[in-house]
């Protein structure tokens, strides 16, 4: 177990965690991501813009702090064959990564990298694998914050000896022990995917970062493969459990889907990570950017915006600025997430792509009561109803009989609802999700 003066392992309820100095990682981030953006059409101004608009927007204010500069921020043609660094694109960024890095951090904001964990980027540029020393202590000197680390570019001599099953809908659902019915090369039941060739080579990262004097905050992303929940809480501060979304409503059903089978292994310290956000993008409906968001948030996932800040709408922005979700992503006091209390259109524990848990809830300390959830995931409008003696954390209060009312608050707009008894039923708009704020019995 590596042990330094930044940084220890911790043990916790579910997992050992990494534990980070001055809090980095122990809730998950929230920040701008440049990919979902601008793919590789990126440069200095863009990201110098983006960093600014968090402020204009008033987005720092509520948390957003990480302006993350994703793929193809440096030549292509291979390292300095003399200090064998990565050379930042002197085209895109003229003064160097080190210079945005020192105007952003001016602005009160942090920085992130990218790069991969095998011989190439996914877009064929440089990546760190054999180099992570030499490239965490250059981060560490440029003064970045955080390092997204993806998986492409992997050599045949560094790929897993078996296959793990990433539940997806390929494969129709979540296996246990890791294995996947039907395919020959399948791990055997109980495999311990932390020693496997895909842990190590994010281990080696993770190690490296941990020996430069400089908190950079981890954020796996090898797409759920080799069983990362099991062994992405003592690696990294967040962790990819799906491959790449998309803005179109099917991908992002397909992901919440997904990561709804996974709310045991978020807590303080650990995030598994459905991918940054889409809000703003493509062809998504209000409906579904609001979806999209609530249910980022109240399952503890980063919420990363990739969308250009400077011709955001103030529809969208208000969907990232709602102060409710934010507030319950971000408790201080509560780590865990909202979990499924019932799936609503299907049966619960009902593996489907296009219709995930329906019914949420989770304790908050910063909202002083219950974050309850209601999703409606088909594609027409429907009447959902969250009945208070379902709800898990308001039970203890319930009286059992009919008339039992709560304090409740509509968190998208705000507005009290005053004392509602039994149960709250709405009409929502195909693939859109009412969020409510449950206080005090009444």
């Amino acid at each position: 177990m590596l042990v330094s003066s930044l940084t220890v392992l911790a043990f916790m309820s579910r997992a050992n965690a990494l534990v980070r100095q001055d809090d980095v990682g122990r809730v998950p981030a929230l920040g701008w991501n440049s990919w979902n953006a601008f793919n590789c059409e990126i440069d200095a101004d863009k990201i110098l813009t983006a960093a600014n608009e968090v402020i204009d927007l008033g987005l720092k204010g509520l948390g957003y702090e990480y302006i993350n500069i994703d793929d193809c921020w440096s030549i292509k043609s291979g390292r300095n064959t003399t200090t064998k660094r990565i050379i930042p694109d002197p085209d895109k960024f003229p003064d160097g990564i080190s210079g945005v890095v020192d105007q952003i951090h001016a602005l009160g904001l942090k920085v992130g990298i990218y790069s991969s964990a095998g011989l190439t980027t996914c877009a064929g540029y440089p990546a760190s694998l054999g180099y992570e020393k030499i490239d965490a202590q250059t981060f560490a000197e440029w003064g970045i914050d955080y390092l997204k680390y993806d998986n492409c570019g992997v050599p045949t001599n560094q790929t897993d000896q078996y296959t793990a099953c990433v539940p997806d809908s390929t494969n129709g659902g979540p296996y246990p022990n890791g294995t996947c019915p039907g395919l020959a090369d399948a791990a055997p039941a109980r495999y311990d995917w932390s020693k496997s060739t895909t842990a190590k080579r994010y281990q080696s990262m993770r190690d490296a970062l941990l020996s430069v004097n400089r908190t950079i905050l981890y954020s796996l992303c090898d797409w759920g493969q080799a069983d990362v929940n099991a062994w992405g809480n003592a690696t990294g501060n967040s962790w990819r459990m799906s491959g790449d979304i998309t803005p179109n409503w099917t991908r992002i059903a397909e992901i919440a889907n997904e990561n709804s089978f996974l709310m045991n292994y978020a807590n303080f310290w650990g995030h598994p990570d459905p991918d940054m956000l889409e809000v703003g993008n493509g062809n998504l409906t209000l409906a579904e950017n609001r979806a999209h968001f609530a249910l980022w948030a109240i399952m503890k996932s980063p919420l990363i915006i990739g969308t250009p800040l400077d011709s955001i709408d103030a529809a969208h922005l208000a969907i990232l600025s709602n102060k409710d979700l934010l507030a319950f992503n971000q408790d201080p006091l509560v780590g865990r997430p909202a979990y499924p209390y019932k799936w609503g259109y299907n049966a619960d524990w009902t593996f489907d792509p296009l219709h995930p848990a329906e019914y949420w809830s989770g304790p908050s300390s910063t909202l002083n009561g219950t974050l309850v959830l209601v999703l409606n995931s088909e594609d027409r409008t429907q009447t959902r109803t969250a009945y208070w003696k379902e709800v898990p954390e308001l039970q203890g209060r319930h009286r059992g009989r009919r008339g039992t009312g709560f304090r409740v608050r509509n968190a998208w707009t705000g507005n009290d609802l005053g004392c509602v008894r039994d149960k709250y039923s709405v009409k929502l708009a195909p693939h859109d999700a009412a969020v409510l704020v449950v206080g005090d019995a009444c």
